[in-house]
């Protein structure tokens, strides 16, 4: 096993600013590393990361740390047939007609609101006019929830993802979360306790009313899933809308082509996940003693599993630090299943629930963008720097475009 000394310290100044050139010694040297502060092995090769989400050896119990204190115990941290009848439960609702028909309408709406608020500007942020505000708003409505809720759970779902990527353990952003666990709970026990009396044509209601082989779900078992949808479902469209836009700005004759073709917007997505990721690591925890990266890893240990460096591997992808929508080693009809060849909605049966429904904001998103934004460019002659370590994304995105009047409909 190789000294962490070797490459960066995932927890520096130096790899935050960086990770991408930390990933490619760690894939070429580095393939495990034990470190100290975080009490953690890390793994950055495409098999190891791949095996890690697959394997049943490697169970998902670290998340009793690391997510029951702000989410409460999720589908996440839940294995074998009661992992299954959760799922069952709650899938039906992120895919199929159930997200076309009662959902997209809500996408689209969201989406054409938060341009409409900028369009005729002619400059924009698309991180925080935008992308920010767009998957949790959609949340928000999806669940039936008051409107007036909006900025309510925009400040939750930044101190729950604040929470998640402490990894230098900060008390300040440690204590706000478990704050926003408190209110989040104050606020929606008593609503789902209601819709159960009167159940509506809502996620909430569908949450409250489903059933399988005789089991529903508590409570608290929705009060956890909303929190969980707050932070996955938000973070990873929020920062994946955001990164598209800047990888395609960064290659003209690739936004060009999704300019003219909308339906090469799931390749520009499914590259954007490989090539710059929203969510850069997921911990995983083996039952047993595995063998692993050229080391063995001891059972009960966590295991950091670097999606950014695993969606880079050479191994894996041909000239992985180049950003292609075209290129052929990524097939887009399988990006946004369990079958995926990238590793950012991991793999196997934790495989994201919501990836359809991520898949579906995303096309909706950038697709009116591209719409309403014409002769789409930078507005700074700098190219926005990305931010984060657990999660990673653009922190900015100021760019101009020649306004268009706002799309008014008649009452």
């Amino acid at each position: 096993m190789t000294a962490a000394r070797e490459v960066p310290d995932i927890l520096s100044a130096e790899f935050a600013e960086d990770p991408y050139s930390a990933y490619r010694l760690m894939l070429e040297d580095a393939p495990l590393i034990w470190h100290e502060p975080m009490q953690s092995y890390i793994v950055s090769r495409y098999e190891d990361v791949a095996r890690a989400f697959k394997e049943p050896v490697f169970t998902t119990d670290n998340y009793d740390w690391q997510l029951e204190p702000v989410h409460g115990k999720t589908i996440l941290q839940m294995s074998g047939r009661e992992h299954a009848v959760r799922r069952a439960l709650v899938a039906p609702a992120f895919r199929g007609t159930e997200l076309q028909l009662k959902f997209l309408p809500v996408i689209e709406r969201n989406s054409a609101e938060l341009i409409d608020g900028f369009r005729e500007r002619g400059t924009a942020d698309i991180v925080n006019d935008y992308a920010r505000h767009f998957p949790i708003n959609v949340i928000v409505d999806m669940l039936g929830l008051d409107r007036s809720a909006h900025a309510r759970f925009q400040r939750w779902y930044t101190s729950i993802i604040a929470f998640l990527g402490n990894l230098s353990q900060d008390e300040t952003i440690a204590a706000d979360g478990l704050h926003t666990r408190d209110e989040l709970a104050e606020y929606m026990i008593p609503i789902i306790r209601q819709r159960r009396e009167n159940l509506g044509d809502d996620l909430l209601s569908t949450l409250c009313a489903a059933e399988v082989d005789g089991q529903s779900m508590s409570d608290e078992d929705i009060k956890a899933f909303v929190s969980l949808l707050l932070a996955a479902g938000g973070e990873t469209t929020d920062k994946a809308i955001a990164s598209i836009i800047k990888n395609l700005l960064e290659h003209p004759d690739q936004l060009r082509a999704v300019r003219e073709d909308h339906e090469l917007i799931p390749r520009a997505f499914a590259e954007t996940l490989r090539y710059t990721p929203p969510v850069h690591m997921i911990m995983r925890q083996p039952a047993e003693d595995v063998e692993l990266g050229g080391g063995t890893v001891p059972a009960g240990s966590t295991v950091t599993c670097l999606i950014g460096a695993a969606n880079r591997d050479p191994s894996r992808f041909t000239d992985p630090d180049t950003f292609d929508i075209f290129r052929e080693d990524l097939p887009t009809g399988t990006a946004f299943s369990a079958a995926a060849q990238h590793v950012s909605f991991a793999l196997g049966r934790h495989f994201c629930v919501g990836a359809l429904l991520a898949k579906s904001e995303v096309e909706v998103g950038v697709a009116q963008l591209l719409d309403a934004l014409l002769d789409l460019e930078l507005a700074d002659d700098e190219t926005p720097a990305e931010q984060g370590v657990f999660t990673r994304g653009p922190a900015s995105l100021p760019v101009r475009f020649s306004p268009t009047p706002r799309v008014r409909t008649s009452a």
